[in-house]
């Protein structure tokens, strides 16, 4: 299959036009599987976010005054465009992050799901019923857009977690401004000039600036435009943003990290938990924060699964996507990433720790950013590759005495953003659910439960605020009491 070349140039979206940098800055942009540079972007500051917050700040009055109906057919237009663009930004997303084509396209497809979700959101917000709470007052609750809102959007997912603030950022009446992760915006930015070409949203409603965290992602946390910042991204820049945000009091929505764990009890069904955790594990290179990234199984199923587990793991087809429909796993997003993997694995060898398969490069062309798919044994409860995110193809596997000690383990985490457990026993796994602490638990599965009717967010340090489904729209607008004096 012959690589798809990015189509030239890329701009921002501001104000409804297509716009270079302010200063006409530019950045290289990298095909993690092969290292070769297939795109050049804008390079933006804070000009480039002043002059994006004065577009949104424009149209905001005009977009807050749209009814449901209004925001609900032009969520579908986005819907319709992107759904229309499958092919190109699926391809655009695989070179751009290295992931296997049918997966890009997956996401794609998933995103204008979402859109289409929030569209029907968008006119069946609830609330309160009105009534005389107080006597000689009818009150009354009105749930109002913030008014403007930013989005910063990750780079496992770059056009799947944008469309996850866009959806009910704009079903709430919301305006937005979007950056995309400085390395992976080719998909955003396409779309958005795609929407933008079709008409889809007023000008000004979404913007997309490019640039990196100091630069621009700072910016726009400290505008004071902004009553809400949505981030998606790791625990170590949330934190950073949670002390900028302070400063203006302004609302945060935080998807962080994770070290989700996977609870393998005795009585699991073997082949289904080992075809599972080849999933969980490995889907997007491990690059996921729901991965199932700690096997915890009791001391009956551990050598068992062990024994199935290490072959499954070892068939999985690692390369170039463009190889084929056959690779299954890609590239992680950068050198600097697989080093990163490469680094928990040696230190933990080092301690004392086995792995059982992979651990090295992997297979793929010269250049690129290839991690073999890992699995690591003999770890310890506090060791570092067990209590820190990896955020690669790289699980580590654990033996536990009972399901005591196995629900022990896993919430033995700072994370708290999704776990599962492995069980034909009914009650045992409706037990697991209440105990285990984490704002997602999945039973004899992993990962890819997911749909846009039911909430995704993390307890702990994996942030608050819930992205997809109604809770999600609640996070983007504001309570008003509103209370009348009867007049008699």
């Amino acid at each position: 299959m012959a690589q798809t070349t990015p189509s030239a140039p890329f701009r921002n979206v501001v104000g409804g036009q297509l716009v270079d940098a302010v200063d006409g800055g530019t950045r290289e942009i990298v095909n993690p599987a092969t290292g070769a540079v297939i795109a050049t972007v804008p390079e933006g500051n804070g000009a480039d976010v002043e002059r994006a917050v004065e577009a949104a700040l424009a149209a905001k009055r005009e977009w807050n005054e749209t009814t449901p109906g209004e925001r609900a057919t032009a969520l579908l237009k986005l819907a319709d465009v992107m759904e229309g663009a499958t092919d190109e930004l699926g391809a655009l997303e695989s070179a751009n992050t290295g992931k296997p084509l049918g997966m890009a396209k997956e996401e794609v497809e998933a995103s204008a799901d979402l859109l289409r979700f929030f569209a029907g959101a968008a006119r069946n917000l609830e609330g309160k019923s009105a009534g005389e709470y107080i006597k000689g007052y009818t009150s009354m609750v009105r749930r109002e857009p913030i008014g403007a809102v930013a989005g910063i959007a990750p780079w496992n997912y770059p056009l799947n977690m944008a469309a996850w603030k866009i959806g009910p950022a704009l079903a709430a009446g919301n305006v937005q401004v979007l950056k995309p992760a400085e390395g992976t915006p080719l998909s955003l930015l396409r779309f958005a000039e795609l929407a933008n070409a079709a008409g889809a949203l007023p000008a000004g409603v979404l913007g997309v600036v490019t640039g990196d965290g100091p630069n621009v992602g700072a910016k726009l946390v400290e505008n004071r435009a902004f009553g809400l910042v949505s981030l998606t991204g790791d625990v170590r820049t949330g934190k950073t943003i949670a002390k900028a945000a302070a400063d203006n009091l302004t609302r945060l929505h935080l998807e962080l990290g994770g070290k989700a764990p996977v609870v393998v009890l005795d009585d699991a069904d073997l082949e289904q938990t080992v075809a599972a955790i080849r999933v969980a594990g490995y889907w997007n290179s491990g690059q996921d924060c729901t991965a199932g990234t700690r096997i915890i199984a009791t001391a009956k199923i551990y050598d068992r699964l062990l024994e199935a587990l290490v072959p499954a793991v070892e068939s999985l087809q690692v390369g170039d996507p463009a190889e084929g429909e056959q690779i299954e796993m890609g590239p992680v997003i950068s050198a600097k990433q697989q080093q990163r993997a490469f680094g928990f694995i040696e230190r933990a060898t080092a301690a004392g720790a086995t792995v059982l398969t992979g651990g090295g490069n992997g297979a793929g062309p010269a250049g690129g950013a290839f991690v073999a798919p890992t699995i690591v044994a003999d770890v310890e409860q506090d060791s570092e590759i067990v209590q820190n995110e990896v955020f690669g193809p790289v699980v580590t596997i654990q033996r536990v005495d009972d399901y005591a000690q196995a629900i022990a383990f896993a919430n033995d985490s700072r994370y708290g953003l999704a776990a599962s457990v492995f069980t034909e026993n009914v009650g045992r796994a409706m037990d697991a659910a209440r105990r285990l602490e984490f704002g997602c638990v999945w039973v004899n599965d992993h990962l890819t439960p997911i749909t846009s009717e039911m909430p995704h967010g993390g307890f702990k340090e994996s942030g608050y605020g819930k992205d997809m489904s109604m809770y999600s729209l609640e996070d983007y607008t504001q309570i008003k009491h509103v209370a009348v004096r009867i007049g008699l």
